[in-house]
């Protein structure tokens, strides 16, 4: 069964987080770390939540890995990507690890 990691990027009225970096510098860095071990990558952009309320997220970025073996071998390999959080966002980012159905 295949393994996923979410990363979401919660946002408070006095959260940051730049979006250009986190596409242009960010998000590039995943395939030189963690590419061989992922069979996809998903990121959602937070535009609104319901009823046009400010979205509750900045961004998921959902990484999907083949099995546990995969997921375990990029988390020996995560750390840059960990590394470089503060350099777009002052949030802590939560994780999640499951199990895609």
């Amino acid at each position: 069964m295949s393994v996923s990691l979410q990363v979401i990027y919660p946002a408070t009225e006095r959260s940051h987080f730049d979006m250009e970096y986190y596409t242009e510098t960010h998000l590039p860095l995943i395939d030189p770390q963690l590419g061989a071990h992922l069979e996809n990558v998903v990121v959602t952009k937070g535009i609104s939540g319901p009823d046009s309320t400010p979205a509750a997220y900045h961004a998921i970025a959902t990484l999907i890995f083949a099995d546990a073996d995969a997921f375990t071998a990029a988390m020996g390999k995560i750390s840059p990507l960990v590394e470089d959080i503060p350099n777009f966002t002052d949030v802590t980012p939560q994780m999640m690890i499951g199990e895609t159905i």
